[in-house]
């Protein structure tokens, strides 16, 4: 039996193999540096707004006749 005919075939198939899953990771990350960049867009606009929302004056004067 040629064990060079047996090895071959599984070194080939392992090799497209871990490219496929070298390719599905870095899909993977850069999905994922897209939903972080998302989240941080997110995060300052939802900052921004709720600084724009206090009215810190409000309220800090009250007038009151008795």
């Amino acid at each position: 039996m040629d064990l060079s005919m047996m090895v071959t075939p599984d070194i080939a198939s392992m090799s497209m193999t871990m490219a496929a899953n070298k390719s599905a990771q870095d899909i993977g990350v850069a999905m994922l540096d897209k939903s972080l960049d998302n989240f941080r867009e997110n995060g300052a606009e939802m900052v921004k707004m709720m600084e724009q929302s206090v009215t810190p004056y409000l309220g800090s004067n009250f007038d009151m006749s008795v």
